[in-house]
């Protein structure tokens, strides 16, 4: 018997049917992708996974070394941008966690960057998501603080709960204490407030680099009850000035870095579809040794990556080796610094 042949014109995956370029067959517009909805941005090639520390560089080994080539390049653009150009970091954030969403390091750095953008809901999950993952308390400030940008100040409270703060770095429980008093105020009880604040590192007498925010929070909290705060305002200027001079330090600038800014990043024309992979970093090879196979010259001894990052100009975990001036205190979401600290004594003394 002959099989009938389907009519050319027929819609579907067996017939050919009717082409025109304002609409296609349904069963094709199901399967249409649009590639160019998430872009990473770009990267200066002067960047390298070695800008970051090593205990970050040692999460990566479970990627393979292209991923973790990139991945580790996205976190340091972030470490850069992260004061300078908060969007932009939480952009290379976004994408190194497209690269390595599993990895716990990947899920803190989103949600810092994500508090620091004001996305508050995100920052939440993605913090959250690294306390389990790594069983650590180091951003419970920020945990506490995005409870209260999203409006539930009494789910902030209940975030610390179980949580002993006797073993949390000293500036993770200066940035705890700023951030339930900041929860209790919102709730109205100011008296609970200040007695948040009333923790060993509340004195003059040894400065952390978040005394300054610490002082000014106590005083606004001393206005609330009524009671005269100016002179909490004076030790946090005299603190900042202290930390000042502290931590002065002088560093030659022998290399100059172009980084991409947000506005750049949006004017980013699309991709085309038909380009192909782009083209990776060249190094110059060395000839090869007689009688031997090639080897990596091993760093010298006095070459190590802490000298290697302070030529650059900037820390490895931290941005640029300056120090973070405290914000004033308000009833709102506060900003804290990314690894709570040093958790060592204080820098300088206010006099």
């Amino acid at each position: 018997m002959e099989r009938k042949r389907p009519s050319e014109k027929r819609e579907g995956p067996i017939g050919r049917g009717e082409r025109n370029e304002s609409a296609r067959p349904a069963w094709q517009e199901r399967v249409k992708r649009d590639r160019d909805v998430e872009k990473s941005p770009l990267i200066p090639s002067e960047i390298t996974p070695e800008d970051i520390d090593i205990s970050v560089r040692v999460q990566l080994k479970t990627l393979t070394a292209e991923n973790a080539e990139m991945v580790a390049r996205h976190l340091a653009m972030v470490n850069l941008l992260i004061d300078k150009d908060p969007v932009l970091a939480h952009k290379h954030a976004l994408a190194a966690s497209r690269r390595a969403g599993r990895l716990a390091i990947v899920h803190e750095t989103v949600g810092v960057t994500a508090y620091t953008v004001g996305d508050y809901s995100l920052a939440l999950r993605e913090l959250l998501t690294h306390r389990r993952l790594s069983g650590s308390n180091e951003q419970i400030p920020l945990i506490v603080d995005s409870e209260r940008g999203m409006g539930r100040p009494d789910r902030a409270l209940e975030a610390v709960v179980g949580v002993d703060r006797s073993k949390l770095a000293v500036g993770v429980r200066i940035n705890l204490a700023i951030a339930l008093s900041g929860a209790r105020l919102d709730l109205g009880d100011a008296k609970m407030a200040k007695l948040e604040l009333e923790i060993p590192e509340l004195t003059p007498k040894q400065v952390f680099p978040q005394s300054p925010l610490l002082f000014r929070s106590y005083a606004e909290v001393l206005r609330e009850l009524g009671q005269a705060g100016d002179s909490w305002d004076e030790l946090a200027d005299r603190a900042e000035k202290a930390l000042s001079s502290a931590s002065g330090e002088i560093f030659e600038l022998v290399e100059e870095l172009t980084i991409p800014t947000s506005a750049d990043f949006e004017k980013r024309p699309a991709r085309p579809k038909t380009d192909s992979k782009p083209a990776e970093r060249s190094f110059e090879r060395k000839p090869r040794r007689e009688g031997g196979p090639d080897r990596k010259r091993a760093p010298r001894d006095s070459e190590s990556e802490g000298s290697r990052d302070a030529k650059r100009g900037f820390d490895a975990r931290g941005g640029e080796r300056k120090p973070r001036t405290a914000g004033g205190f308000s009833k709102g979401p506060q900003r804290f610094d990314r690894r709570g600290g040093s958790g060592k004594g204080g820098r300088g003394k206010a006099s």
